[in-house]
């Protein structure tokens, strides 16, 4: 398995993998055979980026079916998704803040992310693996005071997209079998989530291939798989993690 991350350093955005607590640099494009620049960074000296930076960012929603049974809802027939646009990009260890003209309860959600690694339209899903790059924690953060503020219409983009509002990293483990993880959420060390990627209706293979069919999917692309029950308000000052183990851990803090 790779571990591939994006940092800044002396100003610079750079490539890489990462070892432990060093960075094996990289140059050219991460979707298209990247090469070692023959160096190496420790971790400690710059600044996590996003891993990529998508084209587009697609989140589902009732994707689990724990979930589905506790909020008694049925199992959708194509995957459920809204989209999450590009200002609300953060990565790793940044802080999520508060939007100034919203004063509600902001949500965390811990996911697993899928990165799409090659151009794909109408795709099988035995290609679908093939177009899948690896995989990344997700935090798609929520105003969900805004949600369903308008009975005429849901607004599943505004209550998604504020600034930090779309969290992802550290970095995107390539070579990673997904059916077998756990997604696990803590707020200042205290569980609040803790489920199987197994329990989803449909699982990555098959979400990527259904969605390859409404759009053309791009390398960077990043689908969040959706959440399971457990997501709560974040309380100010809060640090909020992320874990998925043989993935990575997402930390940042809430103000």
């Amino acid at each position: 398995m790779a571990n591939w991350i994006r940092f800044e350093r002396a100003g610079r955005s750079h490539l890489g993998k990462l070892f432990g607590d060093e960075i094996e640099v990289y140059r050219g494009d991460l979707f298209d055979d990247p090469q070692p620049a023959g160096e190496r960074v420790a971790l400690s000296s710059v600044r996590l980026l996003t891993p990529c930076t998508p084209g587009k960012f697609l989140g589902l929603w009732n994707n689990f079916r724990r979930r589905a049974e506790r909020e008694m809802l049925s199992r959708p027939e194509h995957p459920l998704y809204f989209v999450k646009t590009t200002n609300s990009y953060l990565a790793g260890g940044e802080t999520i803040r508060q939007p100034r003209s919203y004063d509600g309860p902001v949500v965390f959600e811990g996911e697993l992310g899928i990165v799409i690694g090659r151009k794909c339209c109408c795709i099988g899903e035995a290609e679908a693996e093939r177009a899948i790059f690896g995989y990344t924690c997700v935090n798609d953060v929520t105003a969900r005071g805004i949600l369903k503020s308008d009975p005429s219409f849901p607004q599943w983009v505004r209550a998604k997209s504020f600034d930090t509002f779309g969290v992802f990293g550290p970095g995107i483990v390539a070579g990673l079998e997904p059916d077998d993880l756990i997604v696990r959420t803590l707020v200042d060390g205290v569980e609040k989530q803790n489920y199987p990627v197994a329990d989803m209706f449909m699982r990555p293979r098959e979400i990527v291939s259904r969605l390859s069919h409404d759009m053309t999917l791009h390398p960077g692309d990043l689908i969040a798989c959706g959440t399971s029950f457990g997501a709560e308000a974040m309380p100010k000052g809060c640090r909020v993690d992320i874990a998925i183990d043989g993935v990575g851990i997402l930390s940042n803090r809430f103000a």
